[in-house]
């Protein structure tokens, strides 16, 4: 822990009282992102999947001050840029919620290695966006791959490997410049090999998978004391007590948020037994257990997590690099899909395949329909766009084409989950940030300049 702290105590508390409440800046890093310049915009006769379950053919999409404005056929406006679409498909911005872009940045290479803090199975305190360099040039190959928005995870190594941060995919300079405003924290948490196989090799718990529990249920317990003792100093000051407050924990700040609901649970985690496991806990400790990302065998509880309120993040085709990701198959997020109010979603975990992921959630139409399936692009497209939005709680302001939402969409020129599809033009807030054809909307890492 960041702070040497015992919750033994009714409150961990300094040493004289204080007049003034103390409070705790949720906020610190605040996002400074600003709208790049914008053009309302009109398509006209396009293919449109609007990330809800709908296909439109020949489909006019509006867009105005960076917000879709009407969605149908024949539309009218004046005063603004009219593109013809016909023959070509309009998605949502593509969401990745499981990135390693800018704390795993190219080139790869050791002194860039800053997305695992190895130090104790428990890192909450610690924030991927203070590792993320923005200046990383997958973030520009992302984008003419049609991604809008993407969440950067911390590694794997721990039980609890710290915040996420969601950033919108546009040039800039700093991390906050790219923060998505008011989009929730996510806090990584790793079951499994990972964790058991780091620690066991250094002679210390957790070594097993018994061990990963206990170590996530101990922490558990102290949040819930740290979040009691900064309750009751909540109430006793609002009654007039004048009392002292708990000693801050960054650690624990963490945890806290996630049992106030505020912080989302993003989980490593590929087993269905161990999926299982952690919703007990979620319900022991009372938090949701949040999106479960890689869920190698998720199809065989999809029931479970969908009544549970569970996402699942997954791949399409990647298995066997080690024993918990062995008992796959390839129509994994279609039987999760296939469940009544589930939440099914493909992700990259990768600096190569989020640059198609549009193919990758391919894969799982095509491979699935090959088994029986009849599943559509307007249902796919979900995989990467709405149910990826919910997941990262976000999904009231993007991640389908609906009028008042952000106009974040990409232009394909033909169906997007072909192997030929190519992103033309990607939008965020309604701003063009890629074109094909176009230079000046092909961002160049400042690191590159000048490079031969």
């Amino acid at each position: 822990m960041v702070a040497a702290v015992s919750l033994s105590l009714t409150a961990c508390l300094s040493n004289e009282k204080q007049d003034e409440k103390v409070t705790i800046n949720k906020n610190p890093f605040p996002s400074t992102y600003k709208i790049l310049p914008q053009q309302d915009t009109l398509f006209t006769q396009a293919t449109v999947l609007t990330g809800t379950g709908e296909r439109i053919d020949n489909a006019d999409i509006l867009f105005v001050d960076g917000k879709i404005k009407q969605i149908g056929v024949g539309l009218n406006a004046t005063n603004v840029e009219v593109i013809d679409a016909q023959g070509k498909w309009i998605t949502p911005g593509i969401i990745d919620v499981h990135s390693h872009l800018g704390v795993y940045p190219s080139p790869s290479v050791e002194s860039h290695s800053d997305g695992n803090e190895m130090s104790s199975p428990n890192t909450s305190e610690v924030w991927a966006e203070h590792s993320v360099w923005p200046q990383d040039p997958g973030f520009q190959a992302a984008r003419a791959g049609g991604i809008t928005t993407l969440q950067i995870l911390p590694g794997s190594a721990n039980l609890f490997g710290g915040r996420g941060v969601t950033l919108k995919n546009v040039p800039s300079h700093t991390m906050q410049a790219m923060k998505f405003v008011d989009a929730p924290y996510g806090l990584k948490m790793a079951c499994g090999e990972n964790p058991k196989r780091l620690y066991g090799s250094r002679k210390q718990m957790p070594s097993t998978r018994m061990g990963n529990v206990a170590g996530y249920r101990a922490a558990w317990a102290e949040a819930a004391e740290y979040k009691r003792a900064w309750n009751k100093y909540d109430a006793d000051y609002a009654a007039g007590k004048n009392p002292l407050a708990p000693v801050r924990d960054l650690e624990l700040d963490t945890l806290m948020g996630v049992l106030d609901g505020e912080v989302l649970v993003h989980n490593h985690c590929y087993k269905a037994e161990e999926m299982a496991v952690m919703i007990d806990i979620g319900k022991e400790f009372n938090y949701h257990s949040g999106t479960f990302h890689h869920g190698i065998e998720a199809y065989k509880i999809a029931d479970k997590l969908a009544a549970n309120g569970n996402c699942v993040a997954m791949w399409p085709d990647w298995w066997g690099f080690k024993m918990e990701a062995y008992d796959m198959v390839e129509e994994n997020v279609a039987i999760v899909d296939s469940v009544k109010n589930s939440c099914a979603i493909v992700h990259s975990d990768s600096s190569t395949t989020i640059q198609r992921l549009n193919q990758e959630a391919g894969k799982v139409l095509y491979r699935a329909n090959d088994n029986g399936f009849e599943l559509k692009e307007e249902d796919a497209i979900k995989w990467i766009t709405a149910n990826a939005a919910k997941s990262l709680g976000i999904d009231d302001k993007t991640g389908s084409l609906q009028a008042g939402k952000n106009a974040d969409l990409v232009l394909w020129n033909t169906n997007p989950f072909s192997v030929y599809a190519q992103a033309e033009q990607v939008f965020v807030d309604g701003a063009k940030v890629y074109d094909r054809f176009d230079e000046k909307y092909q961002a160049k890492s400042d690191f590159l300049l000048g490079q031969k």
